[in-house]
Parts: structure tokens; sequence; C-alpha cells
């Protein structure tokens, strides 16, 4: 007898293989059976007759860290068939922590991963938090070890680089992060405290997960330009002897994006072993005080806002080749009801309602706001995106940030059923097999997940059943905020969480999401 049967489907199994059909029989947490199981029983059935029934899909790029420990089921993922979150992205997360650089984090990362103060539970390594997210989500969950995080716990929020001793105790705590299962070490190096950070710090602290074949995985330093950042990223991984991914590399034109492409073929993948993600769409999202000079950030966030009242920091500011991008970014979302109107209009609206100059509109907001303000950029040209999407080198991250409430970036509801429906069917970039491949066996290989991300006997039931003819994102950025359809049935760890395309009620606790470790 087991415990559940899928049956009469066409499996796509997750490796690029092309479909076929066999029924899948669970028991417990595990694929046991797989073929024809007419003659099988099981406590449950569900019929796949017409549906496609592939591996659960791994978002390898997201800001869900606190969403996950305050939410435990966030539909707005598993509605489009994601099963495992890589969480701690860009550097920049709750963990690990001290009493003192604890309230700096929460603070700063307010509007991009949504947690508030009377929601600390005291905890400080990577290890503690994991803990706190097994068996409390339907997901499951891996973390990088975000280096500003660890860099700020050795020297603190300045621009100096680390001494001896601190590099000691950077060393130490990505130790510590392996030990607990993670990746390997995440930066954002266009973010607070890691901006400092020089390639040969950055060479010294990967050496240490070197024997591990812990992933190097950047956001790049993208202010300096695109090129020069993959070169330094190639560097960083060549000279430590990691492999080297990528967070949501993208280009401003065609014919930049044909130049990366170029340098990924002929030059990354043949000096490190080379991956990257990105999400399907042109626009992007993230905090509006992205936008602020690094010198802002030097004492910690918690006295950033004081900085902002500096007339010399304005002038600055207002002086800077870049300036703040008016056209390209919209308020997503904001913290104070006073603002919530905003939400949705651009910038330059914002500013030109406010009548103040472009620099004083958009400091005195951030000060209404304690920083917290969400932004979209705007995109136009989905040329610029497809080619990455295609690359062999690719799979997909959604950098989704969920805000409720919020004109959010529809990536959030719609990356993985975007791929598998519109960019399938309609745009025919790739195979439905490929495209499976890309959302869960070649990110469960890079990220080492072991006995996920394929159908086979043996391995965890992570499973997804949906309509290949329905299957789409609805999500836009008129309105954000829309489940996707086409997802009709998931699996996570042998228990179904959502049953003809509508979440189940009252799981049982613990939950089936599990802390996930690298490579066991």
């Amino acid at each position: 007898m087991l415990d559940l049967i899928i049956k009469n489907g066409a499996v796509i199994d997750g490796s690029g293989a092309a479909r076929y059909r066999a029924d899948l029989g669970i028991e417990g947490d595990r694929i046991q059976q797989l073929g024809d199981l007419k003659e099988a029983e099981a406590s449950r059935t569900i019929d796949a007759a017409g549906k496609i029934v592939t591996p659960g899909f791994v978002d390898v790029h997201n800001h869900s860290d606190s969403w996950l420990l305050t939410n435990p089921h966030m539909l707005s993922k598993t509605s489009q068939g994601f099963t495992t979150e890589v969480i701690m992205a860009d550097g920049i997360s709750y963990a690990p922590v001290d009493r003192y650089t604890a309230p700096h984090w929460i603070y700063y990362l307010r509007s991009l991963n949504g947690l508030r103060f009377e929601e600390y539970q005291g905890w400080e390594s990577l290890s503690d938090y994991m803990k706190l997210l097994d068996g409390n989500n339907v997901q499951n969950s891996i973390p990088h070890i975000p280096y500003a995080n660890v860099r700020t716990l050795a020297c603190g929020f300045g621009s100096r680089g680390p001494d001896d001793a601190e590099m000691v105790r950077i060393r130490s705590e990505i130790e510590k992060g392996m030990e607990a299962g993670a990746v390997g070490i995440s930066t954002g190096l266009d973010y607070i405290a890691e901006c400092f950070a020089s390639t040969e710090e950055l060479v010294e602290a990967c050496r240490v997960m070197s024997a591990a074949k812990g992933l190097y995985v950047t956001h790049m330093r993208y202010k300096n330009g695109i090129m020069r950042a993959l070169a330094e990223a190639v560097e960083i991984g060549k000279r430590a002897d990691v492999p080297v991914h990528i967070s949501h590399l993208k280009a401003s034109s065609q014919q930049e994006a044909e130049e990366i492409l170029t340098y990924v073929d002929r030059v990354a993948t043949q000096e490190v072993d080379f991956s990257f993600d990105v999400y399907p769409y042109v626009a992007g999202s993230t905090m509006l005080s992205f936008c602020l000079p690094y010198e802002i950030w030097e004492q910690g966030p918690l006295l950033a806002l004081g900085r902002l009242h500096d007339p010399r920091i304005r002038e600055k500011t207002a002086a800077s080749p870049g300036r703040i991008p008016l056209d390209q970014l919209v308020i997503a979302w904001v913290p104070g009801k006073g603002n919530t109107h905003h939400q949705g209009k651009s910038l330059r609206a914002y500013v030109t309602e406010t009548g103040l100059d472009e620099v004083d509109a958009v400091f005195n907001l951030l000060i209404e706001e304690n920083l917290a303000v969400l932004a979209v950029s705007r995109g136009s040209d989905q040329a610029t995106v497809t080619p990455f999407l295609q690359h062999p080198c690719y799979m997909l991250g959604s950098d989704g940030i969920f805000q409720e409430g919020g004109a959010i970036h529809p990536r959030q509801y719609g990356s993985a059923t975007r791929l598998l429906g519109p960019c399938v069917r309609d745009e025919k970039l790739f195979s439905l097999e490929e495209a499976v491949r890309k959302l869960s066996g070649f990110p469960a290989q890079r990220f080492r997940l072991k006995h996920r991300g394929t159908i086979e006997k043996g391995n965890f039931a992570d499973v997804v059943v949906f309509d290949e003819e329905q299957v789409r994102d609805q999500a836009t950025h008129e309105d954000p905020q829309q489940y996707s359809v086409g997802i009709e049935h998931v699996v996570i760890n042998g228990t179904p969480v959502i049953e003809d395309g509508r979440p189940v009620p009252n799981l049982p606790s613990p939950l089936p999401g599990r802390a996930l470790s690298f490579g066991t």
C-alpha cells in the first residue's frame, strides 16, 4: 500500500530527456515506484491524464528569507510550482548576526524582505535561522552565506578592509556557514558593507570553501560596468578555485547582450565552472536606497537616516553622473499609510507632485519611510533578455520580492509559469523539456540538492503536475499580485500542498518543508 499514486501523466523528468508515460508511487517522502502501477494500491490517487508530471522547481535567487519564517505557505511561489528556495541572496540577510548587527539588518532589509523588529526571535547563527524554517514552512529551503553579514560581524559597516585578525573571523564564519549546509557565499557588491570589499578580500574569503566546491554566487559590481564586473567575478572564482554563479545576469542592449554571452562562451566557461540565473522579464526591482552613495552606509543603516539630512550628501548625489533615474523607477511599496497612494506611480511623477528638487524629494521620501521604499525599474526590450534564457549556462532565479498590497514586480507571482507557458508555447525559445530542466534538474545539480530535481526512483517526492496548454503567468505590472494558472498539484516531500489548483488546508505539523544541506 503506497501513500500516493500519481497516475496516467506524461513525465518530464528534469534531465532534459524526452517525456514518457509513467505512474509515480510515493511512500513517505520518496518516489518508491516508477512505471505502470495500475495494479498498485494507494491511500490517495492523483489522476494526471493529459497533464505533465515534473520535479518540483528550485528558485535559486529570491528574497523569501523572512517570508518563509513568518508565512508558512507562500502561495505566490508554490502556485508556480516552486518547492525549494535557495535563500540569503545578494550577500544580505538576517543571519549570521549578533546583538549589535541584528537591528541594523532588520532595519535595512525592511523593503526587501519584510521582517519587523517584533518578529526577531534572537537567533544569531545561520544554523539557528535554518532550524526555525525546518518543518515550519511548506517549502524546502537552503541558504547562502551572505557576505555582508559576515563582513560586518568581523569589521563593522565601514569602508576599510579587514585586518589579519578580522580576516580570520571572516574565514571562521564562512566555515561555520558551510558546516550549517550553505551552498556557498553570496555577494551583492553594489550593496551595503560588501561594496567596500576588494577583489583580494573576496578571493581570500572564497578560498575557505574551495575543498567543498562551494559556489561563489554574486550580484556583481554592476555600477562599475557589467563587463568589468563579470571579469572580476571570474577572476575571483579562478584564483579561489571555486565555481562561479552570476545573479540576474542581464544586458541594457542587444549589443551588450551579445558581448556578455561571447565573453561567457570564450572566457568564463573556459576558466571556471560557470553558470547564471535571470528572471524572464525586462524590468527589475530593488530598494530605492540602492541609489544612495555608498558613504551613506559607513556607520550602519541605523545611523544612515540622519545622513540624509546632510546638505553635502544631497549636493554630492545631485552632482553624480548617474543621479537618480526618475523616469525608470516606479514606487512599488512603502510601509507608511501616508504614502501608499503613491504606489504604482513613477518617481518622476512623484517628484513633480512635490514641487521639490528631485534629490530633495527622493531623500525626503526615504526619510519619511525610514529608508524602506521598494522600487521597480522599467524596461522595454525583451530581446535583451531572450538570449540569456536560451543559453546553456542559464537557470531560473525569480529574484522575487513580496510585499502585501504593493505594486511589486510580477516576477514574484509568475516567473516559472512564464517560462513554462509563454516562453515555450508562444515564443518557442526552447522545448518544454528544456524549460523544466532549467527549473529543476539543472539548479538541483548546480546547488547540489541531493536526490532532488529529477523524477527518479528513490528521490524525494517534490512533484508538480500541470497543464502544458494552460500554464501561464497572470501577474502584470499593472496588477502584479495575481496567481499563475495551470499548476494543478504540488507535492513536497510526499505531502500534497496544492490540489486541483488550490492550497491544501489544515496541513499537519510539522509542515513538509525542510532545511536542506549542500551536497547531502
